[in-house]
């Protein structure tokens, strides 16, 4: 899938304090609390800080990425509105590509996004820099 029109950029940022990890003899797990701000054409916001990366490593080495998280401020109208977000990669081999992609599925309040952002026709790119993680999102070029 090739990306298109940016939809909106998010920085995250970590609580490393709070992050709860646990390893057993069918794989390791770890969840990483998160909140951040997000900017776009479309929304501006927050990440609520209830927000969590769950990572599941299987005894094969694949790592199951799914994060799940609340945004919360206003849509391009101006309207108080919340935006859910489940963002899932999958990662083989030990692999962390830079970007990494994932897919995004979106649920919003917003009567002026909801036909937009329920179409599932999004794909996501994470990648650390210098001021933390950076996540994308586009729409699917077609």
């Amino acid at each position: 899938m090739e990306k298109g029109k940016l939809v909106m950029e998010l920085m995250v940022e970590t609580f490393p304090d709070k992050i709860v990890e646990l390893d057993s003899e069918i794989g390791h797990v770890k969840m990483i609390p998160f909140g951040g701000t997000v900017k776009s054409d479309i929304f501006n916001g927050i990440i609520e800080p209830c927000g969590v990366d769950t990572q599941v490593t299987n005894q094969a080495g694949v790592r199951h990425m799914s994060a799940r998280y609340m945004l919360t401020g206003k849509d391009a109208d101006g309207n108080d509105c919340h935006i859910y977000l489940e963002n899932n990669a999958w990662f083989t081999n030990g692999e962390r590509p830079k970007p990494w992609i994932s897919t995004p599925k979106f649920i919003t309040d917003s009567k002026k996004l909801a036909a937009y952002l329920h179409t599932n026709q999004f794909i996501g790119e994470g990648m650390r820099v210098e001021e933390g993680l950076r996540i994308r999102y586009y729409e699917v070029a077609r």
